[in-house]
């Protein structure tokens, strides 16, 4: 039987993430922010209205997969392909100096080795979600910058789950490049496989766009393969939002495109997408804080957000992206979110890293999620206000 207490949680997050998302767009900042307030408000760490819930969860799961799901279809295939390479440059320059920052951050602290570098691959990850519901906001998804960011987000996620894969054996055995080379092998397996079939399913729904026009039945035929190709990346050791983000990618350049894509956005605003946002706040937590422990997490903060401004910035640059575009492209890769917490429980579960540093990671993903649509916004607002001048 449906526990009933359950309509009343998701009646309160949809009520109170529009009223604040309405209240913050009144003060020209993004709606993601009022979402996200409204769950920390919900939740534990002040009024304790909500506390975190599996089914909640799960629905936010569902949320992230087809906030990413759309986002892969609003990519532009022929950019996207033009900035492969920048794309994986800025990831990459973006996770070593975050890695490395929070590896000498924790050994500052006192960490072992091992645990300081579990610690760095902890806030190497950043969170495409938050910076795809940003983007999609401000109207800024397709352009150069926004392209460049999904593409360099996508390998970031590649980047932390095989690096969590690596440290995750060497905990368990050591390291042995065996081990790797397996680990490589088997993303390389389902890449191969996802361009292959993402390859017949584009040609099969034009063929069906073609010829019977728009069908209902297509958004279900593509949806079905959105959570199909999350699961297999899954499978395959990957972020089931990676999966979702290639499936998307799929369908970026079908004829049904634009009828797929409004679907999926109807659906992920009405329910998922609230309650995705809502349930990272209603997870924050602050008890258990020390004095050594503010510390370490404000410099964990810190060099989270340095760590990928300056590190993807710099690589946007060296890939002469200009000097606006490479400012938006750092801050758009600031926000933690769900790898992280993924990360970090398997971290603990396997009793890798301490629990009591489950609070400094719930810090850094909440400061990095609130922060990063406001500097996107800000970035991307000094940037109009320029063209506006040089037109007048």
């Amino acid at each position: 039987m449906v526990d009933t207490n359950l309509f009343l949680i998701v009646g309160l997050i949809l009520l109170s993430t529009k009223v604040f998302a309405i209240c913050v767009k009144r003060i020209h900042l993004p709606q993601v922010i009022g979402a996200l307030s409204a769950g920390l408000l919900l939740g534990p760490a002040v009024f304790g209205l909500i506390k975190p819930n599996e089914t909640i969860s799960a629905i936010a799961e569902f949320g992230v997969v087809l906030l990413l799901f759309a986002a892969g279809m609003e990519t532009d295939f022929r950019q996207l392909s033009r900035s492969f390479k920048s794309s994986i440059f800025i990831a990459l320059l973006g996770v070593v100096l975050s890695l490395g920052g929070g590896f000498a951050i924790s050994l500052l602290f006192g960490k072992p080795t091992f645990e300081s570098f579990f610690i760095g691959v902890i806030i190497a990850s950043m969170s495409t979600s938050i910076t795809v519901e940003a983007l999609s906001e401000m109207g800024k998804l397709k352009t150069k910058t926004g392209t460049a960011l999904m593409g360099a987000s996508l390998f970031d996620d590649i980047f932390v789950i095989v690096m969590l894969a690596v440290v995750m054996g060497m905990g368990e055995s050591g390291f042995s490049f065996m081990t790797l080379a397996f680990i490589l092998f088997k993303i390389g397996i389902f890449f191969v496989m996802a361009t292959i079939v993402g390859f017949f399913v584009n040609k099969l729904f034009n063929y069906l766009y073609d010829r019977f026009g728009k069908l209902r039945r297509l958004a279900i035929f593509a949806m079905a393969y959105c959570f199909i190709m999350a699961y297999l990346a899954e499978f395959f050791g990957l972020a089931d939002i990676t999966g979702a983000y290639i499936a998307g990618i799929a369908f970026c350049t079908a004829h049904c495109e634009l009828d797929l894509e409004s679907k999926t956005h109807r659906l992920s605003y009405l329910f998922f997408t609230p309650i995705f946002l809502a349930n990272i706040g209603i997870h924050t937590s602050f008890e258990g804080m020390n004095g050594s422990l503010i510390l370490f997490t404000v410099l964990l903060v810190a060099v989270a957000i340095l760590g990928k401004i300056l590190g993807c910035g710099i690589g946007a640059r060296i890939c002469r992206f200009s000097r606006r575009e490479s400012v938006q492209i750092g801050v758009g890769m600031v926000a933690r979110g769900e790898v992280s917490f993924i990360v970090a429980a398997k971290g603990i579960a396997a009793g890798y890293i301490s629990s009591m540093l489950y609070p400094s990671v719930i810090v850094v993903v909440l400061v990095t999620v609130l922060i990063t649509p406001l500097l996107l916004n800000l970035a991307f607002t000094v940037k109009s206000k320029g063209k506006k001048s040089r037109k007048r």
